[in-house]
């Protein structure tokens, strides 16, 4: 799976506050997420984070613009 840092991911099961949508900030064999209703950050195994995730939403990237 195509995960990079920056993406917010959407998962199947809800945080206690709500939130089904998280930020990645780091990633490698643990996942460091942040939930974006109340701002906890959580750190989960990559197996059952990449099982979890139900969408990858990217950060919209602006182009370079050439000289």
């Amino acid at each position: 799976m195509d995960i990079q840092p920056g993406d917010v991911i959407r998962m199947k099961k809800p945080h206690p506050c709500g939130s089904v949508t998280w930020e990645v900030l780091r990633i490698g064999q643990d996942f460091r997420l942040k939930c974006s209703g109340c701002g906890r950050q959580v750190m989960m195994k990559r197996t059952a984070a990449e099982k979890g995730v139900r969408e990858i939403i990217r950060p919209e990237n602006e182009e370079v613009s050439q000289k």
